[in-house]
């Protein structure tokens, strides 16, 4: 066990891990954070995505050791005009069915809105490939994110 210093959505939280325990486990079992959701374990589905240095990673197979200094934002610490766009798009267009996901889609919509303004579907399809959702939402989670770029346009 290593005493590591970690700063998740601008508060510092020392915990006591394992270098190799993946970030995930850090923010949900040592810091108590559990919006961010386990899904596979392999870096496949996107339900644990959040942001370390301002970059979407998948935090299940992320070691903790590997965070470093770098800020981390899971979706609790979402403050951004893009993230808070993308939270009433989701609302507005009833896009979660079980919700499950949603987190890690939210997570990677932001991200895309907060490079690319205007996306057209194929940059959506991109930046969401990757992030799986169960009950097939797909389409609504695409026109939520053009809802979303939409009403960041004015």
């Amino acid at each position: 066990m290593t005493q590591l210093t970690l700063k998740i959505n601008g508060q510092s939280h020392s915990i006591d891990a394992d270098p190799d325990m993946p970030l995930l486990w850090a923010i949900r079992e040592s810091v108590g954070l559990t919006g961010t959701k386990y899904g596979c374990g392999v870096a496949q589905c996107g339900a644990c995505t959040v942001f370390v240095g301002g970059l979407p990673v998948r935090s299940c197979s992320m070691p903790v050791s590997a965070v470093g200094a770098d800020e981390i934002t899971t979706i609790e610490g979402l403050k951004s005009k893009e993230a808070l766009a993308v939270q009433k798009a989701w609302v507005k267009l009833d896009v979660p069915q079980c919700g499950y996901c949603q987190s890690g889609q939210i997570m990677s919509a932001t991200s895309l809105l907060e490079i690319n303004a205007k996306p057209t579907d194929r940059d959506i399809d991109l930046a969401m490939n990757g992030n799986i959702c169960r009950c097939a939402t797909y389409v609504r989670i695409r026109a939520a994110i053009h809802d979303a770029a939409k009403s960041l346009e004015g």
